[in-house]
């Protein structure tokens, strides 16, 4: 009778053990999936970029060092392979965008035209999706740290190497970040 209940507990801890760690595994996979995820949408914008360049470039000639950023940013993330480098050459891409926006207001006739106008809509619509789908992957990225790091799942999450992973933070600074916008009419 000993023996039967010491073997059902061991069973019970075994049990809890693989399920502790099946929910590790699903959380990571979880994040890469939400990566993924982003990974498509900048794509999608990376392959937007070149058309955008060259309809600015008929307009806006002497901009040719916000173009040559946007262009290098453009690169450096078409050849990122990792996480980690993906999320630096998107930060960058955004702020070549950024500057490349600013630089466009001195133009009217060009935000006129329509296949500018086309780009910019189709531009804007994936950085909205670029934003949903970065609140995902954060997500899930709390997530899979919680889970690395509360009581009995951290044990585990030690024992096969699961570290907490970082979230996708914005590229501006926090000063910027919580200045209200000025508008002005």
């Amino acid at each position: 009778m000993v023996t039967l209940i010491v073997l059902a507990v061991v069973v019970v801890i075994v049990l809890c053990f693989i399920s502790m760690y099946n929910g590790l595994v699903k959380l990571r996979n979880n994040r890469e999936n939400a990566f993924a995820n982003i990974d498509v949408q900048l794509k999608q914008r990376y392959d937007l970029v070149p058309q955008l360049v060259s309809t600015v470039k008929g307009y806006a000639s002497h901009e040719k060092e916000v173009l040559e950023k946007v262009t290098a940013a453009r690169a450096a993330a078409m050849s990122a392979t990792t996480i980690d480098e993906k999320v630096a050459a998107d930060k960058a891409m955004s702020s070549a965008l950024s500057g490349l926006k600013v630089s466009l207001e001195a133009y009217p006739e060009l935000k006129a035209n329509q296949n500018f106008l086309q780009l910019q809509t189709e531009l804007a619509d994936i950085e909205n999706k670029l934003a949903a789908t970065r609140r995902f992957f954060n997500s899930a990225t709390r997530e899979f740290n919680n889970a690395c790091e509360v009581f009995p799942s951290n044990i585990i999450a030690g024992m096969f190497n699961f570290k907490r992973v970082a979230m996708y933070e914005a590229t501006e600074n926090r000063e910027t970040l919580n200045k209200a916008p000025e508008v002005k009419f």
